[in-house]
C-alpha cells in the first residue's frame, strides 16, 4: 500500500473514532506524516547549520537569517523555518510522545508549536494568498492534534507497511 494512502486511511479512521470527521486539518496531517517519513524532511538542511535537528537549532536558524550583515540574510526564510517548527513539534508530540516526555520538553514543544503555527497563519493572512492551510486551527488545537496523531500511532499503525518510517527510533 502506498504510504500516503496508508496515512490518509489512518487519519480518516482516527478522526472518525475521535468524532473529528470533516476536520479541515486532516489532509494537512496526512501530508505531514508523508513528508516526515523521509528523514531529510524531518531534519532538513539549513542556511547556517548542516541540518536542523532540534527546535533550538531551528530557533537559531531564524535568528541567523535576520543578521543583516551576513550572507545568510534571508528574512523570508523565517516563515519556512517557523512552519517546520510547528510541523516538527506536532509530529514529535504525536508520534514520539515518550521521547518528548523523557526529555521534559512537552510544555516547550507545545508553546513553540503553537507560536510557530500562529506566526505562519498571520503571515498567510497578511499576504492574502487565497485560502491558507489550517495553520490557525493547528495553533489553536495543537494539543488535540498531537493527541489524534498519538491515537493514530497507538491504534492504527499496528498494521503498518514495512517502511523505514515505522522503524524510526529516537533513543
Amino acid at each position: 500500500m502506498e504510504l500516503r494512502r496508508f496515512f490518509d486511511q489512518v487519519i480518516r479512521a482516527s478522526f472518525h473514532d475521535l468524532a473529528l470527521d470533516g476536520d479541515p486539518a486532516a489532509p494537512y496531517l496526512v501530508d505531514l506524516l508523508t513528508r516526515f517519513a523521509r528523514t531529510e524532511h524531518l531534519h532538513p538542511r539549513a542556511l547556517t547549520l548542516p541540518r536542523l535537528e532540534s527546535v533550538v537549532d531551528m530557533m537559531l536558524e531564524i535568528q541567523a537569517v535576520w543578521e543583516v550583515d551576513t550572507a545568510e540574510f534571508r528574512p523570508e526564510h523565517e516563515v519556512n523555518v517557523r512552519r517546520h517548527i510547528g510541523d516538527y513539534t506536532l509530529f514529535m508530540m504525536g508520534i514520539f510522545p515518550e521521547r518528548v516526555r523523557r526529555e521534559a520538553t512537552t510544555d516547550f514543544y507545545i508553546a513553540q508549536g503553537q507560536r510557530a503555527y500562529r506566526f505562519v497563519s498571520e503571515h498567510a493572512r497578511a499576504s492574502g494568498r487565497g485560502t491558507p492551510p489550517p495553520y490557525r486551527r493547528l495553533a489553536e488545537r495543537f494539543e488535540s492534534y498531537a493527541g489524534a496523531l498519538d491515537y493514530a500511532r497507538r491504534v492504527h499503525f499496528y498494521d503498518a507497511p514495512h517502511h523505514p518510517f515505522f522503524r524510526l527510533t529516537f533513543e
